[in-house]
């Protein structure tokens, strides 16, 4: 089958645009995210200058934001080849954080890619690029929610995802292993936060003294239900919820 031009182009833009990052990500812990590594990349690769400038017209911060999106693909690749049925949401949470880290590697460019996103005018980039991997996180472990805790366990996780690369990036220990203690850590505090506040929220309910006169239905309803049923007898009361 003969494939469209316009998708050929596409599939070959993707290509360059790939073996341009890799051959950047070479040059980023001495030149930094910057045209004199893409420019290093282009040459050796025997790409012309423009076409490069070209493949990336939003800059270095497009190149960081690409990196981004890719690592996170690979930390999904990786959890789907874990069988987590047997793990605790809180132990594959923590596994799909380390995943996340080993796919992006490249220490130096991690820190590198932080300044760079640390600027004013990348500020919508790096919104992206941290609610996209805490996202993905969420989803890789097998969490559904659609309700108001979507949002909550984005923004815990994105507190704890980034406290855990600032304290990557200086980790000199063996394996890693002062990072991932790091990590449980934090969320064990996260699973405190969390459990404290479901708590606060029963009592306060208990505590309520009008939750029992809440009604089932909205009032729209209760009213239609009255309509249809007629008058009320001398001596009832209308529904309340138990």
């Amino acid at each position: 089958m003969t494939i469209p031009s316009d998708a050929a182009s596409e599939t070959d833009l993707d290509a360059l645009r790939d073996r341009l990052l890799d051959a950047t990500l070479v040059h980023v812990p001495f030149d930094g995210w910057t045209p004199a590594s893409l420019n290093a990349a282009a040459r050796g690769l025997g790409i012309s200058r423009p076409l490069a400038l070209n493949a990336f017209p939003g800059g270095a911060a497009e190149m960081v934001e690409l990196w981004n999106r890719r690592s996170d693909e690979r930390m999904l690749a990786a959890l789907d080849s874990r069988d987590l049925s047997e793990l605790r949401f809180r132990d594959r949470v923590a596994l799909a954080v380390r995943l996340r880290l080993e796919a992006a590697g490249h220490r130096e460019a991690v820190r590198r890619g932080i300044a760079l996103l640390a600027m004013p005018q990348n500020a919508a980039v790096a919104a992206r690029c941290l609610y996209r991997t805490v996202d993905a996180i969420w989803h890789g472990v097998g969490d559904r929610s659609t309700d108001f805790s979507f949002y909550t366990k984005r923004g815990l996780l994105a507190g704890v995802y980034s406290a855990t690369v600032l304290y990557w990036l200086d980790d000199r220990s063996e394996g890693s292993a002062a990072t991932w203690s790091f990590l449980d850590r934090r969320i064990d505090d996260v699973m405190k936060i969390t459990r404290a506040r479901q708590g606060l929220e029963r009592l306060a309910e208990r505590l309520d003294p009008f939750h029992l006169l809440r009604p089932r239905a909205p009032l729209g309803r209760a009213r239609a239900r009255s309509r249809r049923a007629g008058p009320r007898r001398s001596g009832s009361s209308p529904s309340v919820a138990g």
